[in-house]
Formats: structure tokens, C-alpha cells, sequence
């Protein structure tokens, strides 16, 4: 059900686009993921950050805002990083930021990448960069940033400046956090003080839905998904509207016509959270964004990996810092 048959796919499937079309998914769990491309954060590097490029190549000069730069040289793998968040995008509170490169960066590198990747914020959060290993890259191919506490301040407003090499913003919004409950059959919604409780079905036994915290990595209004590319012969092959993407290895929550007599008494699904057609998909459809959070409880399948689309929260904070070459540091 969630084996992984799409090694060949690149950081680009973890964008965090949102795409309205029908897409012929290949991979796994209900279907693969929606192959939206990563956004790259849009702007050259402003005026102050290109004059000061040599100096801080040789470890000197200050990064914009009055910060000292990092002591040791500028990587020259940061001129080919791509980044999740597009410029100006507003996120749910779960998204971190995921920095990927075009080929490995080796461990004695990382600690300066880390340092010269620098994130701000307007409330100040501690967080740390660490080294995920993505389902479809090599070791050393993706840092991703998180805050210590569980998930970003609603309002925040983000900076990430990549060395010498463009800034790019975006804000966190609303919150938005969804439970999903697989053994009573129900997804509970908490968003802006309201708590909204979904009747749902889960996967069956033995395709049994990914446990532990996804983050929305994008949503498509229709959906072509084929059993065929998940292993599992003839069983399924149609469209299926209102999805909402929650891992690399294919895990959705989306419309099922089987949602419409088995949600909220029966787990029947190939892995995916079905919701019915009677518009309860369309409105979870719409009021989600990307970067919002979904914690699916209750399950007999593995927590899902950190690489797996954005697992990073389940990983406890000593976990994340062990895979960190700088440490924590604070974003004021």
C-alpha cells in the first residue's frame, strides 16, 4: 500500500503549489503524489546582499539588517538551493521550511549551510535546521527548519535569506489543525476557536492509514488514481475529487462515494480518509490550506517518516537536533 515505487522522482514533488487539474498519479497509498513542482523563493538577491557577496565569501562583511555574517566561507551549493515556500506565500502553521539541493551536500559542508541559511521572524521563535532524508532524494539532498515548539505562531511573518543568493517572505496564517481518529471513524477539526467533528473512513486492515502528524503539501480538485500504480491489481481506477495531499507515498484525504454509508462506522479505504459527497469533502477541500496540519490517531500502520511529504513533527525536538549541524538557534 505505502511502498515507495517513484525513487526516480525529484525534491520538486514536495511543492507546495496548489493545483486544480487532473493528474495520472504513479506512486503509492490511494495514489501518488500530484507532481506540482517546488516553488523556488522568487527574488534575486537584493542590492545590499550582492555588493557584500565577496566579503562574506571570504567569511566577512555583515548579511543585510546589521546581522554579522557567518565566520566560515558562503557554501556555493546555496546558489542552486530550491525552496518549498514560494515568495509572498501565506502557509498553515505546520509547513516548515524545506531547503533541497541538486546533489548531496556532505556533512563537513552542512554546518556552513545551515548558518548561512538564516530565518527570521517577527515572533521571535527558537528553532533548529536538520538533515531529513527525503523518500525520493539521497541523504544530504534536503534541510528542513522547524520551531521547537509544535508548530509556528499564527500571524508570524517569515524570512529566509539564502547567503548571498535572494530573500524570500512569507506568513504563517490561521491555524488550522485536523485529528483524525481511525477506531472512532472521525476526523475533529479546530480552526479560528471553532471545532467542526467529521464522520470519516480509513484504510481497512492491513492498508491501514499512515499514524502520527502530516502537513498538507498541496490539493487537487480532481484526482486520477490508479490501483494499478500502487501494487494492487484491477481493484480501483477512476477520478476523485476534492484532495487534499498529506505524503509523498501517496496518503490523501479526499471524496469517496464509499464515505456515504461507511464513514463513521467502518474503516474500508486503500489507506486514504474518505469523506462523503454530500459536500462534506468539498468544504474541508476548501477551508484547507497548505502548511496545515493533519494528525491521524489510532492507526496499526508506522508513524510516517519525516521524509515521507513533511513528517518532521514527529520527531521529537533531541531527534530533530541530532540530525542538525548547527543547533537551535533563535529567529528574532
Amino acid at each position: 500500500m505505502h511502498l515507495d515505487r517513484s525513487a526516480g522522482r525529484t525534491a520538486g514533488r514536495l511543492g507546495a503549489a496548489v493545483v486544480a487539474s487532473v493528474a495520472l498519479l504513479s506512486a503509492v497509498g490511494c495514489s501518488t503524489d500530484a507532481s506540482t513542482g517546488v516553488r523556488e523563493a522568487g527574488g534575486a538577491p537584493d542590492a545590499r546582499a550582492s555588493a557584500a557577496a565577496a566579503a562574506r565569501a571570504k567569511g566577512g562583511g555583515e548579511v543585510s539588517e546589521g546581522r554579522p555574517a557567518p565566520s566560515m566561507p558562503e557554501p556555493a551549493v546555496l546558489a542552486q538551493a530550491r525552496v518549498n515556500i514560494a515568495d509572498g506565500q501565506t502557509v498553515g502553521v505546520g509547513m516548515p521550511i524545506s531547503v533541497t539541493f541538486p546533489r548531496p551536500v556532505p556533512a563537513a559542508e552542512r554546518k556552513a549551510v545551515e548558518n548561512w541559511l538564516r530565518v527570521q521572524t517577527s515572533s521571535g521563535a527558537t528553532g533548529a535546521w536538520s538533515w531529513v532524508k527525503d523518500q525520493n532524494l539521497l541523504d544530504g539532498q534536503r534541510v528542513d527548519f522547524r520551531p521547537r515548539r509544535t508548530y509556528w505562531q499564527p500571524g508570524t511573518t517569515v524570512t529566509l535569506r539564502r547567503g548571498s543568493h535572494g530573500v524570500s517572505h512569507f506568513t504563517i496564517g490561521r491555524s488550522l489543525v485536523a485529528t483524525v481518529d481511525v477506531s472512532a471513524h472521525e476526523m475533529t477539526v479546530r480552526t479560528g476557536g471553532t471545532t467542526q467533528r467529521i464522520p470519516v473512513t480509513t484504510g481497512r486492515p492491513g492498508l491501514d492509514t499512515w499514524k502520527g502528524t502530516m502537513v498538507v503539501m498541496d490539493k487537487q480538485s480532481e484526482v486520477l488514481m490508479d490501483s494499478h500504480t500502487v501494487g494492487l491489481g484491477a481493484e480501483y481506477r477512476g477520478n476523485y475529487f476534492w484532495a487534499v495531499h498529506l505524503t509523498t507515498s501517496g496518503t490523501y484525504v479526499h471524496q469517496n462515494p464509499r464515505a456515504n454509508t461507511e464513514a463513521g462506522h467502518r474503516n474500508v479505504t486503500h489507506g486514504c480518509v474518505g469523506l462523503a459527497t454530500d459536500g462534506t469533502a468539498k468544504r474541508f477541500y476548501d477551508q484547507v490550506r497548505v502548511g496545515d496540519v493533519v494528525t491521524v490517531t489510532g492507526s496499526n500502520k508506522d508513524t510516517v517518516a519525516a521524509g515521507n511529504g513533511y513528517g518532521d513533527w514527529n520527531l521529537t525536538w533531541k531527534q530533530w537536533l541530532a540530525h542538525s549541524a548547527a543547533g537551535e538557534t533563535t529567529t528574532a
